[in-house]
């Protein structure tokens, strides 16, 4: 149990980092919910703990992409069932579609997962049941040249984080911070 609101920000911290850099941490893929209340889960692919910068990879054609176009109030909600600590984050989301840290991003991922740009757009509809991607690719990782058409789709969500609301459930009392990125921040009852 912490007793100070750094301790609490270096919680937070620590917790992000590992979810961005670890698949099996309980935080990797937290909810995130867009300005329309619509929610869905996302793997966070990185953190940077001094700007409270979250990013995750998008398909530059899912609807998901013109609402935070439109709106970018956005919320991830991340929960660590083991340790018992819940994270809200409220914040502003952009896209990203070019640029060196996109770049980056399609760089640093496998071919098996930059596939799932291949194919249909998020939401298409479909006669059959359908995974999207072109029937070549439903078991095989395309090559580099065949994934050339799929980096256009690609885009990046950047979340900037104002606020972080953590909360850990204990049975001897609960404790609760809402830490602001700017500021020291506050305890408040649980």
């Amino acid at each position: 149990m912490y007793d100070t609101l750094d301790e609490v920000r270096a919680d937070i911290s620590a917790r992000l980092a590992d979810a961005a850099g670890n698949r099996h941490s309980s935080m990797h893929a937290p909810v995130v919910a867009t300005g329309d209340a619509d929610a869905r889960v996302m793997v966070l692919r990185a953190f940077d703990a001094d700007r409270w910068t979250l990013r995750f990879h998008t398909d530059a054609r899912s609807p998901k992409v013109a609402v935070i176009e439109g709106d970018p109030l956005m919320a991830v909600l991340a929960y660590d069932r083991d340790a018992k600590v819940q994270l809200r984050l409220r914040g502003t989301a952009r896209i990203e579609r070019d640029g060196a840290l996109v770049d980056a991003a399609w760089a640093e991922s496998t071919n098996f997962a930059r596939r799932c740009y291949l194919g249909e757009g998020p939401g298409a509809v479909s006669d059959v049941p359908t995974s999207g991607l072109p029937p070549e690719f439903e078991r095989d990782e395309p090559d580099d040249v065949q994934l050339v058409p799929a980096r256009e789709n690609f885009a990046v969500l950047l979340m900037q984080a104002d606020e972080i609301d953590w909360f850990s459930l204990a049975h001897n009392g609960h404790r609760r911070a809402v830490l602001a990125r700017h500021g020291a921040g506050r305890w408040i009852a649980p």
